[in-house]
């Protein structure tokens, strides 16, 4: 059966006047280019402008603080305007793998030649590549003029109300009205933290994704995957298509019941869509997916680990929820070959990515449990090192126990490190966790993260183990994007 698109297929009239509407206000038609992602603009005065915009960002509360309202950031979209309404969005929860998800779903559609915008958080190295634009990170110019447009609005919402807007708000409005300006043909939006309370959920996504529900922020969220469940299921909006990837039975059985409640539609990984098959290749696996329309074999993702894989299943059922298949559309594939082409092109920077050999460098995100028994079993499954050591910087109030011990069995010895955020834990506190977890013969420490790296790389290199020996680095996000900016990406 031809696909959608293809010639014979079933064609839905409005997404094709949507997609040819799209072609005339792209900047750059097909998926996104791979590529480094920013630093510090080269423009000595737009440098300067984009630290004057950060400064004055970083005196308001920061992103971990969670204040259960949405007062402040509605007023400021009802002052400029409601731009969040100004396209449809795809809006994604979950405790991992959000922001791989959100970059999958945002290949797959700018493949199939629709504008996209994506926002999401932490940033790795630059604070633009919070909010994207047909797959590339918004122009710090760009960035800097967004923030003085909204400037006026931001003061005005400010003096109104009980509390400042806070760093995410301002960024989340900035986010919204870019989009708007593009304007996009879909935002694709991650929530920062939670869902009912978070900033972003004064957008109804059509479509609302939740990645696996697991314990973290536990003081702000909950203590149990239930409760943190049901922050996070307040995405989901009336008439919505819920895409669930496998979760906890209680978790589960709180984004179903909030589905009921406002008469959603839910698709769940394992039952309506999922992972047929995969296997290991180089630079990544391949994959057979089993979409909402159909089956998509021969799949190339180049991303490493079983939870990579889930996550583009999750992406993919997005995408074809959003396109309407199976409810809006006939039951059909999407165009495989574009599918194809799209995933090809993902690139997931900080999760497990390698940055350097002889010794081969990777950098990972794992910053909880669950996270770093993914990132290990990828390890173990997808290289070959002989030796592994591990540089780990972790942030205050993070299960580091919990972490250290899921990279236990694969760390031949693990450096202790910090890196240049404030709420970084302090090393010698970690180190001693980390003893009781490895044993003091296999623990290092060093305060600096490029001694850190050294360190490790030296060890590495040890015994002849020159080709055969790795080193992953870990443990936040702030780390591996220090760690990746100190490492130059060199290969």
């Amino acid at each position: 059966m031809a696909s959608p698109g293809e010639p014979g297929g079933d064609r839905d009239p409005d997404l094709a006047m949507i997609e040819a509407g799209s072609r005339t206000l792209r900047a750059r038609a097909g998926a996104p280019d791979a590529e480094d992602l920013p630093t510090r603009p080269a423009d000595p005065e737009v440098d300067r402008a984009l630290r004057e915009v950060e400064a004055e960002l970083a005196k308001r509360w920061p992103e971990t603080k969670l204040d259960p309202s949405l007062v402040r950031v509605q007023a400021l979209m009802d002052l400029l305007g409601d731009p969040q309404r100004a396209y449809p969005a795809i809006h994604i929860t979950g405790t991992n793998g959000k922001t791989s998800t959100a970059r999958m779903i945002e290949a797959v559609l700018g493949a199939f030649d629709l504008r996209t915008g994506r926002y999401s958080s932490p940033h790795v190295q630059s604070i633009t590549e919070r909010i994207s634009l047909d797959g590339a990170p918004i122009a710090p110019e760009r960035f800097v003029e967004t923030y003085e447009d909204l400037k006026p609005y931001i003061e005005l919402v400010d003096s109104r109300q009980g509390f400042r807007l806070s760093f995410f708000e301002v960024l989340t409005g900035m986010a919204y009205a870019a989009f708007a300006d593009a304007p996009v043909d879909v935002a694709i939006v991650e929530v920062g933290m939670g869902g009912t309370w978070d900033a972003t959920n004064v957008v109804d996504g059509q479509v609302a994704v939740l990645t696996p529900i697991a314990l973290d922020h536990t003081d702000r969220l909950g203590t149990t995957p239930e409760q943190i469940a049901v922050e996070k299921s307040g995405i989901i909006k009336s008439d919505a298509r819920v895409i669930l990837a496998q979760q906890q039975i209680d978790a589960a059985a709180v984004v179903l019941r909030r589905a009921v409640e406002v008469d959603a539609t839910v698709a769940r990984e394992g039952l309506e869509f999922g992972v047929l098959a995969r296997e290991n290749a180089v630079g990544g696996q391949m994959l057979t997916l089993r979409g909402l329309g159909g089956e998509y074999p021969d799949i190339f993702l180049p991303l490493y680990g079983e939870h990579m894989a889930h996550n583009a299943a999750v992406a993919l059922a997005a995408v074809e929820a959003f396109f309407g298949v199976g409810v809006d559309r006939p039951a059909t594939t999407l165009d495989v070959d574009v599918v194809r082409t799209a995933f090809a092109s993902v690139t997931s920077p900080g999760r497990l990515e390698v940055v350097r050999t002889s010794p081969t460098v990777v950098l990972d995100a794992a910053h909880n449990p669950p996270g770093a028994q993914a990132a290990a079993a990828a390890i173990m499954e997808s290289f070959s090192f002989s030796r592994l050591v591990g540089v780990v910087g972790t942030s205050e109030g993070k299960d580091a126990r919990g972490l250290l011990e899921a990279f236990e069995p694969v760390f031949s010895e693990v450096v202790i490190t910090s890196n240049a955020s404030h709420r970084a834990m302090d090393p010698d506190q970690l180190a001693a966790v980390a003893v009781e977890v490895f044993g003091e013969d296999r623990v290092q420490v060093e305060p600096r993260l490029d001694d850190a790296l050294e360190a490790a790389i030296a060890l590495a290199e040890e015994e002849h183990e020159y080709a055969g020996a790795g080193v992953l680095v870990t443990g936040s996000v702030v780390t591996v994007g220090e760690a990746r900016l100190l490492l130059g990406r060199s290969r």
